[in-house]
């Protein structure tokens, strides 16, 4: 059970461990001013836990880490609630680095395809009502209970899936 937290710490080489610190400082930097601490570490570990599913739903064999499934779910929330808010996402970096980083997913072997995507759709989904535009607010507690749902989620399928 604690592989699906801790595949999430644990990076195959400098490159892999550097981009994805990037990229996560960058997003944090964003999202954690518009969250919070709490509920940005809510939608990490959402994410995180949700690319975890995503690797055992593609490939139950596989055995990864890296904290990519957390870094995408936090891109796909950003360009959910960007995209709310009528902002292009492509006028921002975070478009761009969105698809090109799918791209890479697809096209380079060894790069967990079901984590990148599970951490993408749990980040959707909590982007979609945690960063819901103020012209279409949700209650705040909503903002806290759509992670752990994710998360709650993310678990019990977890489970399921390995049976």
């Amino acid at each position: 059970w604690y592989r699906l937290v801790t595949a999430g710490f644990i990076h195959f080489g400098f490159f892999h461990i550097v981009m994805n610190m990037i990229l996560l400082f960058q997003l944090g930097q964003l999202l954690e001013r518009a969250l919070g601490g709490v509920r940005f570490s809510l939608i990490y570990v959402a994410s995180l836990l949700a690319g975890s599913f995503g690797v055992l739903l593609v490939d139950p064999s596989y055995i990864g880490g890296g904290a990519s499934g957390a870094v995408f779910g936090l891109m796909a929330g950003a360009a959910i609630g960007l995209h709310r808010r009528g902002v292009n996402v492509f006028n921002t970096g975070i478009g761009t680095t969105l698809l090109l980083n799918l791209v890479l997913t697809f096209t380079i072997s060894g790069i967990s395809i079901g984590g990148h995507i599970g951490g993408a759709i749990g980040g959707a989904v909590c982007g979609w009502l945690m960063l819901a535009p103020s012209w279409k607010p949700v209650a705040k507690w909503v903002t806290f209970v759509t992670p752990v749902a994710v998360i709650v989620v993310s678990v019990v399928g977890a489970m399921i899936a390995v049976g």
